[in-house]
Parts: structure tokens; sequence; C-alpha cells
């Protein structure tokens, strides 16, 4: 079956799309490159896949390395683009990655989450809906949980308390995708992504800040005093939580009770996951793990927590476990040294 992965010039769909292709699969990856970090590494994903530029847009090619693999550059607010390229492929399934991250931008940039993660969202799933896809897989956030304090964070809890707009419009990417499940039997996966980290991470995210900052003999801002937990969940952990779930689309559950309504699945073709380590990290011990590495001792401005940030997270990831009988396991220090040595041969800084 042919895959569209949105988002392949970013951290995930990247990686994604890197192994369903190794492992001889049809994708078509798309992006629009943006500038919300820095291009060189969306460009060095690009190269690392087998694109090299210039990227006309809307301009289909292929893989100089991996036969069944393509990009196109478009943007999700592009409906007639995205019709188009769903009617000349035979799509049958879809994982969407592509949005406009961060949540701190959103505090400054409201509107760039509106157009990528709302008024594209719903061009995806009209496309989805017209084209017959078996199966729309859709990145949730952990951020969904905002206010919620029990914990570990389960998808059987109420999530109706965002406190970043970013969260919000994950939060809202979910109420659409069980709408067009229940209206168009459009069997629809939401994925809650925990901390995700490792080579070619992004920029905004702590470690390739912190690691930037200690090699350059800068202090690292260390928010909430260091008060903090984040289940950091590697890469590689993920992509293989996403391709078990591509599939499986699900079926509906026959137990769901309206009376007393569970927000993980529904009687409609659709179900929510976390994925995330399940082991959650105290922020001062991955930045003991990270000096380690680098063998180096940060110095540390200690700050407040930032709006829209929580202070701990932590995934129940029973029901991935149940279903798929897949957990992430990758440690932190393992997971750290990957990450350095990408950095270090991306950025040619000697060891």
């Amino acid at each position: 079956m042919k895959t569209l992965i949105t988002g392949t010039a970013g951290f995930i769909g990247f990686k994604l799309a890197l192994t369903m292709a190794g492992q001889g699969m049809e994708v078509i990856g798309l992006d629009n490159i943006n500038d919300y970090y820095d291009v060189r590494i969306k460009y060095g994903r690009l190269e690392e896949s087998g694109f090299s530029g210039p990227f006309e847009y809307a301009d289909l090619i292929r893989s100089k390395k991996f036969p069944g693999l393509e990009f196109i550059k478009l943007n999700l607010e592009d409906r007639r683009g995205l019709q188009k390229l769903f009617q000349e492929n035979k799509i049958e399934r879809v994982c969407h990655l592509a949005a406009q991250a961060g949540v701190r931008y959103s505090l400054s940039n409201p509107y760039a989450y509106v157009e990528s993660n709302l008024v594209g969202y719903v061009n995806l799933l009209e496309c989805c809906r017209h084209n017959q896809v078996r199966h729309l897989v859709f990145a949730s956030s952990s951020s969904v949980y905002g206010l919620n304090e029990s914990q570990p964070f389960s998808t059987h809890d109420n999530v109706d308390h965002p406190i970043s707009l970013y969260a919000a419009t994950k939060k809202s990417n979910e109420l659409m995708a069980h709408t067009y499940a229940h209206l168009y039997g459009l069997p629809c996966t939401g994925l809650r992504f925990f901390t995700v980290y490792g080579p070619w991470g992004r920029p905004d995210m702590a470690l390739f800040l912190f690691t930037k900052a200690i090699l350059e003999d800068r202090p690292i801002d260390v928010f909430n005093y260091g008060d903090m937990q984040r289940d950091f969940t590697y890469i590689d952990d993920i992509v293989e939580g996403v391709i078990r779930v591509l599939d499986r689309p699900p079926q509906g559950n026959p137990e769901w009770d309206g009376h007393n309504p569970d927000p993980s699945s529904s009687i409609a073709p659709y179900k929510l996951y976390n994925i995330g380590n399940n082991n959650p990290v105290r922020l001062m011990d991955f930045i003991q793990a990270l000096e380690k590495t680098l063998g180096r001792e940060a110095g540390k401005n200690l700050m407040p927590l930032q709006p829209g940030d929580v202070p701990s997270t932590y995934a129940d990831v029973e029901d991935l476990v149940s279903d798929l009988d897949y957990k992430p396991e990758t440690g932190i220090e393992q997971g750290i040294e990957e990450f350095v040595g990408w950095y270090r041969k991306f950025f040619g800084i000697d060891g």
C-alpha cells in the first residue's frame, strides 16, 4: 500500500519515511520546508533520504536512494494542490506528522497554528474522505493533558483543559478525526507523542539547545528551577510504534458506552494511543547524562516555569502494550550518546 507521510523534512516524518522506504514500502513524503527552525537541518534530512534541490513547489520527485520513495514540496493549506496529489496517486494510508510545532512559539504566533494545524488538517481529512483512504494516523501530543495532574497520563482520562494554543489545536485534531470516523467511516488513530529526541532532532528542543550551549561554553536555561520531569522517548521507538499502528486500522469498540464514554475509543473506527517511554526522567538527571556524554559540565541559569509548559509528563502505555505488543524501551544514556554522535558529525565538531 502506498503511504503518504506529511512532515518528511521534519524530525519524526523524516525517520519514519526513511525506515519504511528502507523496508521496501511505497512512500510519498510531503513538506513545505518552512523556516520555523534552521532549514539546513531540513535539507540535510531530505538529502539523507536521497533528495537534492532545488525543490520546485508541487513537483513530485523520486529519491535517488530508495526507488519507492517520492517527495513533494506542498502546503497543507493548498487545498487544490493537495486534492491533485491524492487524485493522481493511489494513496491508501496517511500518516500525518506535519504541523506547526512548539508550545512557546504559539504564544506569539497563533495564526501559524490555525493555518497549519486546523485549516491544513481539515484539507487532509477531506482528501482522505473522498479518496477511500484505509487508515489515517495522525500526530497528537502529550501537551493535550494540560492541567490534568493525574499521572501517568492515560488516554482514558478527560483532556479538556489545554494550557497552550498548540495543545488546543492538537486536541481539536483528535475531535475532528473522531467526527470523520463517525460520519464517513474513516479509520483514524491519534498518537500522543511524549518528548521525542534523538539524531536529526529539532533545534528548538531541550537536548539540542543544551548540547549546542554546552559545546559553545554557554550556560543552559533550566526552567522551573530544574524541578521538571519528562517522559523522554527515543526516535526509533516512536517510529516502530507508528509503523505498528499503521498496520492496524481501528475497527470500533463494540463495548463503548455512551453513558460512560471512554475518550480513547468509540463505536466509530477511532483510537488514541500514548507513545512514551513510560519512565519519566528528572530534568537534572537528563542534563547530568548529557554532561557525562559531552565530558563537560554545564553552567545553569535556573528560571521559572514558562507559560504553556507543564512540570511533568508520564505516559500510560497499557493500551499500546495490550493492542500492539509494543513498549518503547531505549534508555536516555543510549539515546543521548546517539544524538551527540550525530550532532558532532553534522556540525563538524571534533569529539
